[in-house]
């Protein structure tokens, strides 16, 4: 087991087994700064009550749909704190601030605040990362791209080879072989370069066995 953040994008792909109580495989990643924990949790729409209780994720208690399975109106999320940062950790397929943060009033970051995501986008890809670095406006860069802002979040992607080379730099076929020989690397390089650039540490083990508090929130 580790620690730090690459090892969430080392398992983007891993299946999960009955033996995990938490999470494991396909999990988006949200950081903010500037902002209350709590607060944060809250603008995401969770239950205020809830969120006090401090529930232990393994033990959230799911609604039910009609079919049996868990409800598709809620996800069941994990949060933590490190440092100045508030983390928000799903595995239902994207992230619910990079789903909502345009259409839901209370997601919309305010002055000061810092916030990066890291979204899969299972459903409809490609994988994201989504950075407001305080100025109320977001930038988004696909997996193997940075920004274009040439931020310090930018130079931790660089850094952690997280940032593949483009077609109109190399042309298509070169573009194509890089991603054929490092593609599988690539989730590991950007939750690595976020780790970094935000001093992020998630302990796997935790998360693994569902330890860290959890709390329902609506399906934007």
């Amino acid at each position: 087991m580790t620690d730090g953040t690459a090892w969430i994008g080392a398992h983007k792909h891993t299946p999960v087994s009955g033996a995990v109580q938490g999470m494991l495989g396909g999990i988006s990643l949200t950081v903010a700064s500037g902002i209350e924990p709590d607060e944060f949790l809250l603008a995401l729409g969770a239950d205020v009550d809830e969120l006090a209780a401090r529930i232990p994720y393994r033990d959230l208690e799911v609604p039910v749909g009609g079919s049996g399975r868990p409800s598709p109106a809620v996800s069941p999320v994990m949060y933590g704190t490190c440092g100045d940062w508030v983390y928000v950790l799903e595995d239902w397929g994207a992230a619910s601030w990079s789903t909502g943060w345009r259409k839901v009033e209370s997601m919309r970051p305010r002055p000061g605040e810092e916030i990066v995501c890291v979204t899969v986008n299972r459903f409809s890809p490609p994988p994201q990362i989504l950075h407001v670095p305080g100025d109320e406006r977001a930038r988004r860069a696909e997996f193997g791209q940075d920004t274009g802002e040439a931020s310090a979040l930018d130079s931790a992607l660089h850094a952690a080879g997280a940032v593949f080379p483009a077609i109109g730099d190399v042309g298509e076929a070169a573009v194509v072989e890089y991603y054929e020989e490092h593609g599988p690397r690539l989730p590991e390089a950007v939750f690595t370069a976020v780790g970094s650039y935000c001093g992020l540490s998630i302990d796997e083990a935790t998360v693994r066995a569902g330890g860290l508090p959890g709390v329902l929130l609506p399906m934007p």
